[in-house]
């Protein structure tokens, strides 16, 4: 087998046995009281979260997570996450929990949980990941689970939705767009083309990016979802609420047009892209909330006032 045929296959196998991260952090470690919550999916998968309540606040922020973290976010100062993601200038540790203290200060309820196949929640499809297509019910149920709390059910909901959870919430206005009738905002950091982070992985591993369609093969053939079938920068065109994107600019797993042109096709008149600058680093997307975090919080105290 030659070293490309096993690199092709290796990350096709990551959309079909990807490693779970663990919910390694707990809001308490910030001191939030957090009720331990599950709910299904709209098709049934079993979600893990919490719920982290604000005293006398009617605002809620539903918090969706990457791809390959769970709510709490990723220990990439530990092995194996590390030696994965440490070449591409990912080996700090990312602790969502961070994110929820910030958010819960500045007067916001917040519901965490883990998508299928990711932390604590159900596995789903054989542990096929579907770059936010199959995850999008995850999202509604979310959304229906906060309609059926009588303690949220009247709040001012906003997504926060990051990478993976982005694309869910994209495609999941594609299949349910009046379920997004009641949410007012979404800020949605570094959603992503899954063929362009593909083929940037394969450069960054010494493979041309001429193999793209080589790779695209084995992933329909593992997972019956082609690179088509993942477009976030089509699902764009069904956002239907306010949006603040931000990306790394020079992020070395992507390229700036892709996000550039999910924003150009969102087609609502109120939308917001900012760049993170001074980067090569997709992490310092992740952490850039937990550094300035004014400009987010803005976006949804506006939309959700």
């Amino acid at each position: 087998m030659s070293s490309n045929t096993y690199l092709l296959d290796e990350f096709a196998n990551q959309f079909v046995s990807s490693l779970r991260a663990p919910v390694l952090h707990h809001p308490r470690e910030r001191g939030l009281a957090a009720e331990t919550v599950s709910f299904t999916a709209i098709d049934g998968v079993p979600l893990e979260g919490w719920f982290i309540p604000a005293a006398n606040s009617d605002k809620l922020v539903i918090a969706n997570h990457p791809m390959g973290f769970s709510r709490s976010g990723l220990p990439t100062h530990r092995e194996p996450w590390h030696s994965l993601w440490e070449a591409s200038g990912n080996g700090a540790e990312v602790d969502f929990v961070a994110d929820y203290a910030i958010l819960h200060e500045a007067g916001f309820n917040v519901l965490a949980y883990d998508l299928r196949n990711h932390g604590l929640s159900g596995a789903a499809h054989g542990g096929i990941l579907g770059s936010g297509w199959f995850e999008a019910r995850d999202v509604l149920g979310s959304l229906r689970y906060v309609q059926e709390r009588s303690d949220t059910r009247d709040m001012a909901v906003g997504l926060f939705s990051r990478c993976l959870g982005a694309n869910s919430t994209f495609a999941a206005m594609v299949q349910q767009p009046a379920a997004f009738g009641d949410v007012r905002a979404l800020v949605a950091p570094q959603p992503v083309t899954t063929s362009v982070i593909l083929a940037r992985q394969l450069e960054l591993a010494g493979v041309s990016r001429d193999h793209l369609d080589a790779l695209d093969e084995r992933i329909v053939l593992r997972t019956g979802l082609s690179l088509a079938d993942r477009d976030t920068r089509d699902w764009a065109c069904h956002v239907t609420v306010p949006t603040l994107l931000y990306q790394v600019r020079d992020d070395v797993l992507t390229e700036p047009h892709d996000v550039q042109t999910m924003f150009d096709n969102i087609p609502v008149a109120d939308k917001t892209l900012r760049w993170v600058d001074d980067s090569t680093a997709r992490w310092d997307g992740y952490l850039e909330f937990q550094r300035r975090p004014e400009p987010m919080l803005a976006w949804f105290h506006d939309h959700l006032g």
